[in-house]
C-alpha cells in the first residue's frame, strides 16, 4: 500500500513539475513574442484615419510644466509643428517647475481667451478652481500627462488627455528582462512613491517579473526622484556590497536614476556587457540614448513618441473645436535597445516614429 501511495505521490509530483515547467516556457515564449514586437520599426500608422476637416483660425495656449523638461519640450515641438501645418497660432507659457508659476501660467492663458489650453505635463488637481473657470469662459482643454491614464478626465472638464499607457510601458521593460535573462532575472526595482504614477508602474513592474518562475525581485527600493543625484552613486555601491553577483538587472520608472547610477557602475568595473543590466520603463532621455548606444550601464528603455504626441493634441483639440468626440487613440509601447537603436528617430537620441503620421493628421484635416 504505502509503494503504491509513493508510486501516486511521485506521478502527481512529476505532472505538476511538468505543467510548472510548461506554464513557464509559455510565459518566456509569450514575453519574447510581447519584445519582438515592441522593438520593431514603427513604419505603419495605427493611429486614426477619420475625424473632422480643419476647423480653421484658432488660437491655442500650450501650459508647460517645466520647458527644461525634454518630455515637455518634446511635445511642444510637435505641436509647434502641427500648428504650423494647420494655421493655427500657438503661445507657450513655461510653468517653470513649480505649481506657483504653473497656477500663474494657467491664470494668465485664461485672461488672454484662447480656443484651446494644453495642460503640459502638470497635474490639474492644483487647478481645479482656474480650470472651472476656463470652461465657464469656453475655453477647450486638452492635456499631455496631467494623469496616468489616457482618455478624457471629465472631473476637469479635460476633453482628451494624449498619454502612452503606462501598464503596457511597464509590462514590456519587466518582460525584456525576463527575455534578456531566459527566464532567470534578479531584479531590483527603483520608483518614487511621491508620484502615484511612479508606484503603479513599479507595482506593475514587480508583479511581471513574479509571473516568471525563475526570476526574482531581490528589493523594491523607494527613493526620490528629485534626489538621484545624491543618493545614487553611494546606493549603487551599498547595492553591489549588499547583492553581489546576484544584482543583475535594475529596473527603474525613469531613466534618471541611471543618470547617477552609471559612474558608480563604471568605478566598480560593473556595467556595460556586465550585470547589472539597466532598463527603464519610461522617459527615453537623450542619455539614456546615448548610454544604451554605447553600451555603457543601460540596456534598454520604452520612450514616448513625443512630437507625435504634439500632433495628437492638436488633433484632439480640433474635435472638441468640431464638436466631435476624441479619437481614442493610444500610441503603443515601444522598446529602444541596442539593437534598434538607429531606427524611428533615433539617430536624433529620440522616438520619432517612420510612419508619416504628419501625412495622416494632414489628410484627416483636408491640409497640405
Amino acid at each position: 500500500m504505502k509503494s503504491k501511495n509513493l508510486l501516486v505521490g511521485i506521478v502527481l509530483s512529476s505532472a505538476l513539475f511538468s505543467s510548472t515547467a510548461a506554464w513557464a516556457d509559455a510565459y518566456l515564449d509569450q514575453a519574447k513574442l510581447a519584445v519582438e514586437k515592441a522593438t520593431a520599426p514603427v513604419t505603419q500608422w495605427d493611429g486614426p484615419t477619420t475625424g473632422p476637416k480643419l476647423v480653421a483660425g484658432k488660437r491655442i495656449i500650450f501650459i508647460a510644466s517645466d520647458m527644461k523638461n525634454g518630455g515637455v519640450q518634446g511635445v511642444q515641438q510637435g505641436l509647434s509643428e502641427a500648428a504650423a501645418a494647420a494655421g493655427w497660432k500657438l503661445e507657450t507659457l513655461d510653468g517653470g517647475g513649480s505649481i506657483k508659476d504653473q497656477l500663474s501660467s494657467l491664470n494668465q492663458a485664461i485672461a488672454q481667451k484662447p480656443d484651446g489650453i494644453v495642460i503640459g505635463g502638470w497635474n490639474p488637481n492644483v487647478a481645479k478652481i482656474p480650470l472651472k473657470k476656463a470652461i465657464s469662459e469656453g475655453i477647450t482643454l486638452v492635456a499631455w500627462h496631467a494623469v496616468p491614464e489616457p482618455g478624457p478626465i471629465p472631473k476637469y472638464n479635460v476633453f482628451y488627455n494624449v498619454t502612452s499607457d503606462s501598464t503596457q510601458v511597464s509590462e514590456i521593460a519587466a518582460q525584456y528582462a525576463v527575455v534578456k535573462s531566459n527566464g532567470q532575472a534578479k531584479v531590483l526595482i527603483f520608483t518614487d512613491s511621491l508620484y502615484q504614477i511612479a508606484l503603479d508602474k513599479a507595482n506593475v513592474m514587480k508583479k511581471e517579473i513574479e509571473k516568471c518562475s525563475g526570476c526574482q525581485v531581490l528589493e523594491f527600493i523607494d527613493t526620490p526622484l528629485a534626489d538621484t543625484a545624491n543618493r545614487m552613486p553611494s546606493m549603487t555601491f551599498s547595492l553591489l556590497q549588499k547583492y553581489g553577483d546576484k544584482f543583475q538587472y535594475a529596473l527603474a520608472i525613469n531613466d534618471l536614476y541611471f543618470d547617477f547610477m552609471a559612474p558608480s557602475l563604471k568605478t566598480a568595473g560593473k556595467g556595460g556587457d556586465k550585470a547589472p543590466f539597466n532598463i527603464s520603463a519610461g522617459d527615453g532621455s537623450i542619455s539614456a540614448y546615448q548610454r544604451i548606444r554605447s553600451g555603457d550601464s543601460q540596456s534598454a528603455t520604452v520612450p514616448e513618441p513625443l512630437k507625435l504626441h504634439g500632433w495628437q493634441l492638436l488633433d484632439e483639440l480640433n474635435r472638441a473645436f468640431a464638436k466631435q468626440p476624441p479619437s481614442g487613440y493610444v500610441t503603443p509601447a515601444h522598446l529602444v535597445t541596442r539593437d534598434n537603436i538607429g531606427s524611428d528617430g533615433g539617430k536624433n537620441n529620440m522616438f520619432d516614429p517612420q510612419n508619416d503620421y504628419q501625412g495622416h493628421y494632414k489628410a484627416i484635416w483636408g491640409v497640405k
